[in-house]
């Protein structure tokens, strides 16, 4: 028999993890923004949702899950969501500026920069989190909603700046102002822009990038830590089938995948900061600065069909011994 699946509602994600959102719900100070346990426990369902998709998560892998999460971050988000006005008045103060830097380096991208613009451009974010636009219920719509905890918020907030001057210009046909923008039936919903269904043109660029840094981080972890990542991420084992395989207990397996996974994102990250140069059939590729790290992390956590199998595989092939 097939276990419950607890994300499907929020009743069945609070009949098993009430008491465990309320612990997370004070760490992450969710009543410094009045911020309700319903509304924080319903975001953290959806995270999980967004996060396992058509799989049936136990207990401990849900757990595990929502521990990761930058959920500070996602208690902030929830409040703006809400429209709680201390929350509000802490994001604008606290990410204006961050959004106007980021709103200038992708301008300067992309041949546009000024003060004026990046400012312009920062600025026009703000209806669309705060949800000017309503739903089929009459319901004010945030696009706060579509952010899962998974990434910093700054970081997030770059990445949806970034696919909002892409959709821009490409309705603008690259000479209408921001002021002059018009709504039609033919946008999409703006929303659905944190989804990236119409990506960034660097997006492919930097996914490309990470997969390639990825695949070289792998081929340097040993035998047995591809062992439990392969274990936990491609059969889907639970920690305590992989402690079994491996005679550990499961806490020590659990320990062992986020020193695991905390040394991959750094090799990742150091590795996209450094470059490489030019080798036989690979073009020079540029060092990337902290907020290119960031977005094309952002990009990653995304829909990425990055295929960890065959890129275990192929780790395990490059550092197999050699035959007697």
């Amino acid at each position: 028999m097939s276990e419950e699946n607890f994300l499907t509602s929020l009743d069945c994600f609070l009949a098993q993890f009430s008491q465990f959102a309320a612990t997370l719900h004070d760490e992450a100070k969710g009543a410094r923004w009045e911020l309700s346990l319903n509304v924080f426990a319903d975001a953290l369902r959806r995270s999980a949702e967004k996060s396992f998709g058509a799989t049936n998560p136990n207990v401990g892998e849900i757990e595990a899950y929502l521990k990761s999460l930058h959920l500070e971050d996602l208690a902030l988000a929830c409040a703006c969501g809400e429209g709680e006005e201390k929350a509000w008045e802490y994001f604008v103060a606290q990410f204006r500026q961050d959004l106007r830097h980021a709103a200038t380096a992708i301008l300067r991208g992309s041949g546009q920069v000024s003060e004026g613009r990046a400012e312009e451009l920062a600025d026009s974010l703000y209806g669309e989190l705060y949800g000017v636009r309503s739903n089929e219920a009459g319901k004010r719509k945030s696009l706060f909603e579509y952010f899962h905890g998974r990434s910093k918020l700054s970081t997030w907030l770059r990445a949806v700046l970034a696919q909002k001057h892409v959709d821009l210009l490409r309705t603008s046909g690259k000479t209408v102002s921001l002021e002059d923008e018009k709504e039609s039936e033919s946008l999409r919903d703006p929303a659905m822009q944190t989804e990236f269904e119409t990506p960034d043109p660097d997006r492919e660029i930097y996914l490309g990038r990470v997969a390639r840094c990825l695949s070289a981080a792998l081929a340097a972890l040993t035998p047995r830590e591809r062992l439990i990542l392969a274990c936990y991420y491609v059969d889907r084992l639970t920690l305590a089938q992989i402690g079994r395989m491996v005679r550990e207990h499961e806490s020590t397996i659990s320990r062992q995948l986020e020193r695991t996974r905390r040394a991959l994102h750094e090799n990742v990250a150091q590795s996209l900061r450094i470059g490489s140069p030019a080798r036989r059939d690979c073009p020079a590729e540029p060092a990337m600065d902290d907020a290119q790290v960031e977005l094309a992390f952002e990009y990653a956590v995304q829909d990425w069909p990055f295929d960890l199998s065959q890129a275990l595989s192929a780790s395990d092939a490059i550092t197999a011994d050699p035959p007697e």
